[in-house]
Protein backbone atom coordinates (compact mmCIF):
# COMPACT_ATOMS: atom_id res chain seq x y z
CA UNK A 1 0.00 0.00 0.00
CA UNK A 2 2.79 2.42 0.89
CA UNK A 3 4.56 1.84 -2.45
CA UNK A 4 1.29 2.44 -4.33
CA UNK A 5 0.77 5.75 -2.53
CA UNK A 6 4.32 6.90 -3.24
CA UNK A 7 3.93 5.96 -6.93
CA UNK A 8 0.70 7.96 -7.17
CA UNK A 9 2.11 11.00 -5.39
CA UNK A 10 5.17 11.07 -7.65
CA UNK A 11 2.98 11.70 -10.70
CA UNK A 12 0.03 13.39 -9.00
CA UNK A 13 0.98 15.52 -5.99
CA UNK A 14 -1.30 15.49 -2.98
CA UNK A 15 -2.83 18.81 -3.94
CA UNK A 16 -4.08 17.28 -7.18
CA UNK A 17 -5.19 13.95 -5.79
CA UNK A 18 -7.14 15.56 -2.96
CA UNK A 19 -8.67 18.41 -4.90
CA UNK A 20 -12.21 16.99 -4.71
CA UNK A 21 -12.10 17.62 -0.94
CA UNK A 22 -11.76 21.35 -1.56
CA UNK A 23 -15.25 22.02 -2.90
CA UNK A 24 -17.35 24.89 -1.65
CA UNK A 25 -21.14 25.04 -1.65
CA UNK A 26 -21.05 26.92 -4.96
CA UNK A 27 -19.10 24.13 -6.65
CA UNK A 28 -15.94 26.22 -7.04
CA UNK A 29 -12.62 25.27 -5.49
CA UNK A 30 -10.68 26.89 -2.67
CA UNK A 31 -7.01 26.36 -2.03
CA UNK A 32 -6.67 25.20 -5.63
CA UNK A 33 -2.93 25.08 -6.24
CA UNK A 34 -3.25 23.92 -9.86
CA UNK A 35 -5.44 26.91 -10.69
CA UNK A 36 -3.04 29.17 -8.78
CA UNK A 37 -0.18 27.76 -10.89
CA UNK A 38 -2.11 28.36 -14.12
CA UNK A 39 -2.73 31.99 -13.18
CA UNK A 40 0.88 32.61 -12.16
CA UNK A 41 2.13 31.11 -15.42
CA UNK A 42 -0.33 33.26 -17.40
CA UNK A 43 0.78 36.42 -15.59
CA UNK A 44 4.42 35.59 -16.30
CA UNK A 45 3.77 35.00 -20.00
CA UNK A 46 1.74 38.20 -20.28
CA UNK A 47 4.67 40.16 -18.83
CA UNK A 48 7.09 38.63 -21.35
CA UNK A 49 4.88 39.38 -24.37
CA UNK A 50 2.61 42.26 -23.29
CA UNK A 51 1.88 43.57 -26.79
CA UNK A 52 0.76 40.18 -28.13
CA UNK A 53 -0.43 37.98 -25.27
CA UNK A 54 -1.74 40.20 -22.49
CA UNK A 55 -5.30 40.59 -23.83
CA UNK A 56 -5.43 36.93 -24.93
CA UNK A 57 -4.30 35.65 -21.53
CA UNK A 58 -6.65 38.02 -19.73
CA UNK A 59 -9.64 36.78 -21.76
CA UNK A 60 -8.79 33.09 -21.48
CA UNK A 61 -7.42 32.81 -17.94
CA UNK A 62 -6.91 35.93 -15.85
CA UNK A 63 -10.47 37.23 -16.11
CA UNK A 64 -11.87 33.96 -14.71
CA UNK A 65 -12.17 32.96 -11.07
CA UNK A 66 -11.72 29.18 -11.47
CA UNK A 67 -10.24 26.50 -13.67
CA UNK A 68 -13.79 25.38 -14.42
CA UNK A 69 -14.71 28.69 -16.00
CA UNK A 70 -11.40 29.04 -17.83
CA UNK A 71 -11.58 25.62 -19.51
CA UNK A 72 -15.25 26.24 -20.34
CA UNK A 73 -14.30 29.51 -22.06
CA UNK A 74 -11.39 27.98 -23.98
CA UNK A 75 -13.23 24.97 -25.39
CA UNK A 76 -16.43 26.94 -26.06
CA UNK A 77 -14.46 29.27 -28.30
CA UNK A 78 -12.81 26.35 -30.09
CA UNK A 79 -16.10 24.51 -30.70
CA UNK A 80 -18.33 27.44 -31.61
CA UNK A 81 -19.84 27.71 -35.08
CA UNK A 82 -22.61 29.85 -36.60
CA UNK A 83 -25.31 27.79 -34.86
CA UNK A 84 -23.48 26.73 -31.68
CA UNK A 85 -22.56 30.08 -30.18
CA UNK A 86 -19.66 30.46 -27.78
CA UNK A 87 -21.67 32.18 -24.98
CA UNK A 88 -24.27 29.39 -25.10
CA UNK A 89 -21.61 26.69 -25.00
CA UNK A 90 -19.82 28.48 -22.17
CA UNK A 91 -23.00 28.51 -20.08
CA UNK A 92 -23.64 24.82 -20.79
CA UNK A 93 -20.08 23.81 -19.96
CA UNK A 94 -19.99 25.82 -16.73
CA UNK A 95 -23.35 24.40 -15.73
CA UNK A 96 -22.03 20.88 -16.13
CA UNK A 97 -18.57 21.25 -14.59
CA UNK A 98 -19.55 23.39 -11.61
CA UNK A 99 -22.16 20.82 -10.57
CA UNK A 100 -20.15 17.65 -11.19
CA UNK A 101 -17.38 17.07 -8.61
CA UNK A 102 -16.04 14.11 -10.60
CA UNK A 103 -15.43 16.33 -13.63
CA UNK A 104 -13.86 19.01 -11.42
CA UNK A 105 -11.41 16.44 -10.07
CA UNK A 106 -10.69 14.90 -13.49
CA UNK A 107 -9.88 18.18 -15.26
CA UNK A 108 -7.15 18.75 -12.68
CA UNK A 109 -5.73 15.24 -12.68
CA UNK A 110 -5.71 15.27 -16.48
CA UNK A 111 -3.90 18.62 -16.45
CA UNK A 112 -1.34 17.14 -14.07
CA UNK A 113 -0.97 14.13 -16.38
CA UNK A 114 -0.23 16.32 -19.40
CA UNK A 115 2.26 18.42 -17.42
CA UNK A 116 4.10 15.35 -16.09
CA UNK A 117 3.97 12.95 -19.03
CA UNK A 118 3.87 14.91 -22.30
CA UNK A 119 7.26 16.18 -23.46
CA UNK A 120 5.64 18.95 -25.53
CA UNK A 121 3.76 20.37 -22.53
CA UNK A 122 5.70 23.33 -21.15
CA UNK A 123 3.33 24.19 -18.30
CA UNK A 124 -0.18 23.81 -16.92
CA UNK A 125 -1.07 27.01 -18.75
CA UNK A 126 0.14 25.71 -22.12
CA UNK A 127 -1.90 22.51 -21.78
CA UNK A 128 -5.01 24.47 -20.89
CA UNK A 129 -4.61 26.90 -23.78
CA UNK A 130 -2.93 25.05 -26.62
CA UNK A 131 -3.20 21.25 -26.43
CA UNK A 132 -6.17 19.97 -28.38
CA UNK A 133 -5.68 16.59 -26.74
CA UNK A 134 -6.55 18.15 -23.39
CA UNK A 135 -9.43 20.11 -24.92
CA UNK A 136 -10.95 17.05 -26.58
CA UNK A 137 -10.70 15.02 -23.38
CA UNK A 138 -12.44 17.68 -21.29
CA UNK A 139 -15.14 18.12 -23.94
CA UNK A 140 -15.76 14.38 -23.68
CA UNK A 141 -16.09 14.65 -19.91
CA UNK A 142 -18.77 17.31 -20.36
CA UNK A 143 -20.52 15.28 -23.06
CA UNK A 144 -20.39 12.16 -20.87
CA UNK A 145 -22.01 14.04 -17.99
CA UNK A 146 -24.73 15.32 -20.35
CA UNK A 147 -25.25 11.80 -21.71
CA UNK A 148 -25.79 10.48 -18.19
CA UNK A 149 -28.29 13.29 -17.54
CA UNK A 150 -30.33 12.13 -20.53
CA UNK A 151 -29.30 15.14 -22.67
CA UNK A 152 -28.06 12.79 -25.36
CA UNK A 153 -28.67 14.84 -28.50
CA UNK A 154 -26.58 17.66 -27.05
CA UNK A 155 -23.89 15.16 -26.01
CA UNK A 156 -23.77 13.77 -29.56
CA UNK A 157 -23.55 17.30 -30.97
CA UNK A 158 -20.46 17.88 -28.83
CA UNK A 159 -18.98 14.59 -30.03
CA UNK A 160 -19.52 15.66 -33.62
CA UNK A 161 -17.93 19.08 -33.10
CA UNK A 162 -14.98 17.55 -31.23
CA UNK A 163 -14.37 15.23 -34.17
CA UNK A 164 -14.59 18.11 -36.66
CA UNK A 165 -12.43 20.57 -34.72
CA UNK A 166 -9.91 18.38 -32.89
CA UNK A 167 -9.83 15.22 -35.02
CA UNK A 168 -10.76 13.07 -32.00
CA UNK A 169 -13.90 10.92 -31.96
CA UNK A 170 -15.01 9.73 -28.52
CA UNK A 171 -18.56 8.49 -28.02
CA UNK A 172 -20.14 10.35 -25.08
CA UNK A 173 -21.16 7.07 -23.43
CA UNK A 174 -17.54 5.84 -23.21
CA UNK A 175 -16.25 5.73 -19.63
CA UNK A 176 -12.84 7.33 -19.12
CA UNK A 177 -10.96 7.44 -15.83
CA UNK A 178 -8.85 10.27 -14.44
CA UNK A 179 -5.22 11.23 -14.90
CA UNK A 180 -5.47 10.41 -18.63
CA UNK A 181 -2.93 11.45 -21.24
CA UNK A 182 -3.93 11.65 -24.89
CA UNK A 183 -0.58 12.31 -26.55
CA UNK A 184 -1.10 14.16 -29.82
CA UNK A 185 -4.68 12.87 -29.96
CA UNK A 186 -5.22 13.19 -33.72
CA UNK A 187 -7.08 10.19 -35.07
CA UNK A 188 -8.09 8.69 -31.72
CA UNK A 189 -11.41 6.82 -31.93
CA UNK A 190 -13.12 5.45 -28.80
CA UNK A 191 -16.36 3.51 -29.08
CA UNK A 192 -19.58 3.69 -27.10
CA UNK A 193 -19.01 0.83 -24.63
CA UNK A 194 -15.26 1.34 -24.17
CA UNK A 195 -13.96 1.72 -20.63
CA UNK A 196 -10.57 3.28 -19.83
CA UNK A 197 -9.09 3.03 -16.35
CA UNK A 198 -7.21 5.69 -14.41
CA UNK A 199 -3.71 6.87 -15.41
CA UNK A 200 -3.84 5.42 -18.95
CA UNK A 201 -1.77 6.95 -21.77
CA UNK A 202 -3.03 6.76 -25.37
CA UNK A 203 -0.92 7.93 -28.29
CA UNK A 204 -2.22 9.42 -31.55
CA UNK A 205 -4.17 7.25 -33.95
CA UNK A 206 -5.37 4.73 -31.35
CA UNK A 207 -8.66 2.97 -32.10
CA UNK A 208 -10.78 1.30 -29.42
CA UNK A 209 -13.44 -0.12 -31.71
CA UNK A 210 -15.83 -2.98 -32.32
CA UNK A 211 -15.13 -6.07 -34.38
CA UNK A 212 -18.52 -6.04 -36.11
CA UNK A 213 -19.56 -9.35 -34.57
CA UNK A 214 -20.82 -8.27 -31.15
CA UNK A 215 -23.80 -6.33 -29.83
CA UNK A 216 -24.17 -4.59 -26.48
CA UNK A 217 -20.76 -4.51 -24.81
CA UNK A 218 -18.62 -4.50 -27.93
CA UNK A 219 -15.62 -2.26 -27.23
CA UNK A 220 -12.36 -2.74 -25.29
CA UNK A 221 -11.83 -2.32 -21.56
CA UNK A 222 -8.42 -0.80 -20.74
CA UNK A 223 -6.91 -1.45 -17.32
CA UNK A 224 -5.34 1.19 -15.11
CA UNK A 225 -1.86 2.44 -15.91
CA UNK A 226 -1.73 0.94 -19.41
CA UNK A 227 0.11 2.53 -22.34
CA UNK A 228 -1.39 2.25 -25.84
CA UNK A 229 1.14 3.04 -28.58
CA UNK A 230 0.81 5.11 -31.74
CA UNK A 231 -1.67 3.71 -34.25
CA UNK A 232 -2.60 0.67 -32.15
CA UNK A 233 -5.98 -0.86 -32.98
CA UNK A 234 -7.87 -2.75 -30.27
CA UNK A 235 -11.13 -4.35 -31.38
CA UNK A 236 -13.99 -6.08 -29.61
CA UNK A 237 -15.17 -6.53 -26.04
CA UNK A 238 -11.74 -7.56 -24.79
CA UNK A 239 -9.74 -6.72 -21.69
CA UNK A 240 -6.35 -5.04 -21.73
CA UNK A 241 -4.90 -5.83 -18.32
CA UNK A 242 -3.64 -3.27 -15.85
CA UNK A 243 -0.18 -1.94 -16.58
CA UNK A 244 0.01 -3.48 -20.05
CA UNK A 245 1.95 -1.87 -22.91
CA UNK A 246 0.60 -2.12 -26.46
CA UNK A 247 3.34 -1.40 -29.01
CA UNK A 248 2.81 1.06 -31.86
CA UNK A 249 0.90 -0.30 -34.83
CA UNK A 250 -0.32 -3.42 -33.04
CA UNK A 251 -3.66 -5.09 -33.82
CA UNK A 252 -5.15 -6.51 -30.64
CA UNK A 253 -8.06 -8.95 -30.95
CA UNK A 254 -7.80 -10.96 -27.71
CA UNK A 255 -7.49 -10.29 -23.99
CA UNK A 256 -4.05 -9.10 -22.88
CA UNK A 257 -2.71 -10.19 -19.46
CA UNK A 258 -1.85 -7.52 -16.88
CA UNK A 259 1.68 -6.08 -17.03
CA UNK A 260 2.46 -7.69 -20.36
CA UNK A 261 4.02 -6.08 -23.41
CA UNK A 262 2.50 -6.98 -26.76
CA UNK A 263 3.31 -6.19 -30.39
CA UNK A 264 2.45 -7.31 -33.89
CA UNK A 265 -0.46 -8.05 -36.22
CA UNK A 266 -2.13 -9.80 -34.54
CA UNK A 267 -0.52 -8.78 -31.28
CA UNK A 268 1.40 -11.33 -29.23
CA UNK A 269 3.05 -11.14 -25.83
CA UNK A 270 6.74 -10.29 -26.23
CA UNK A 271 7.62 -9.52 -22.62
CA UNK A 272 6.42 -8.36 -19.23
CA UNK A 273 6.47 -5.05 -17.38
CA UNK A 274 7.62 -4.79 -13.77
CA UNK A 275 6.19 -1.33 -13.09
CA UNK A 276 2.71 -1.19 -11.60
CA UNK A 277 1.75 1.78 -13.79
CA UNK A 278 4.09 2.06 -16.80
CA UNK A 279 2.12 5.14 -17.90
CA UNK A 280 3.54 6.93 -14.85
CA UNK A 281 7.05 5.54 -14.74
CA UNK A 282 7.61 5.82 -18.50
CA UNK A 283 7.42 9.61 -18.17
CA UNK A 284 7.67 12.00 -21.12
CA UNK A 285 6.68 9.38 -23.65
CA UNK A 286 7.20 11.44 -26.80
Amino acid sequence: MGDDCRSSEKAFPVYAVGVSDLETNSGAMTGDLIWDSVREEAKSEAEKEPAVLSSFLYATILSHDSLERAISFVIANHLQNPTLLAPQLFDIFCGVILHDPEVQRSIRLDLQAFKDRDRSCLSYCSALLYLKAYHSLQTHRIAHSLWNQGRRVLALALQSRTSEVFGVDIHPAAKIGEGILLDGATGIVIGETAVIGNRVSLMQGVTLGGNGKEVGERHPKIGEGAVIGVGATILGNIIIGEGAIIAAGSLVLKDIPPHSMVAGIPAKVIGYVEDKDPSLTTMKLT
